[in-house]
């Protein structure tokens, strides 16, 4: 049983530490919680790490059938493209509309996805295949470390482990936001710019990652 505890707190020590970092996810669920509800950003955030959990699963049992789908990898950057870019837009839109007088919640830069926001999680997750590399390596090293082995028990633990660093993670977003909101005056357009800065940032690197595979190696062999 402790070897099992040990497992779970591996994984959420990894996903926690993994969700600290700004990207696409926890600004999302940091920005529908300022802008809607926490319950609201909860969902998404569970409908997030269900699917993060289900490649986890996935990861361990088929990642050499996954490395293979190269061109459905390459489908789902380039709709994480568009949406990051469409993201970046709409919060600077709202950074500039809540500058000129407008009320900061009429200009939701979500408002447009009226996707149920756990149904809006699993789809942003979903498309976001950067996470099954990052598991994979993770996963590699505690098993070459004997920390992790191929038992069913202890995959489930991990996964469970994974669960709860990355919901921990994504709380801090979503109630450090909201608590930075009703802090600091004018706070909802500086994160406007901050949080569309982040997005475009975020489709830049996702650009030059697609890019930078198409680009053909022309080093001798």
């Amino acid at each position: 049983m402790i070897k099992l505890i040990r497992i779970l707190g591996w994984g959420l020590m990894i996903s926690f530490i993994g969700s600290l970092p700004l990207g696409t996810l926890n600004v999302m669920a940091m920005q529908i919680g300022i802008y809607e509800t926490i319950q609201k950003a909860l969902l998404f955030s569970l409908g997030s790490l269900l699917v993060e959990m289900i490649y986890v699963r996935i990861s361990l049992i088929g990642i050499n059938w996954i490395n293979k789908q190269k061109k459905l990898m390459d489908i789902m950057q380039w709709i994480t493209f568009g949406i990051v870019v469409l993201l970046a837009i709409a919060s600077f839109y709202a950074a500039m509309q809540t500058a000129s007088g407008q009320s900061a919640a009429s200009n939701n830069p979500l408002a447009k996805y009226s996707m149920n926001r756990f149904l809006l999680g699993i789809f942003m997750c979903a498309i976001n295949p950067v996470q099954i590399p990052f598991w994979f390596g993770w996963s590699t090293l505690l098993f070459s470390k004997k920390i992790l082995e191929p038992v069913s028990k202890q995959y489930n633990y991990y996964i469970v482990g994974i669960g709860l660093g990355t919901l921990a993670g994504n709380c801090i977003f979503i109630f450090g936001g909201k608590w930075l909101v009703s802090r600091i005056a004018n706070s909802q357009q500086y994160l406007n710019w901050v949080i569309g800065g982040i997005f475009a940032v975020t489709a830049l690197i996702t650009l030059w990652k697609i890019l930078k595979k198409k680009k053909p190696n022309l080093s001798s062999q």
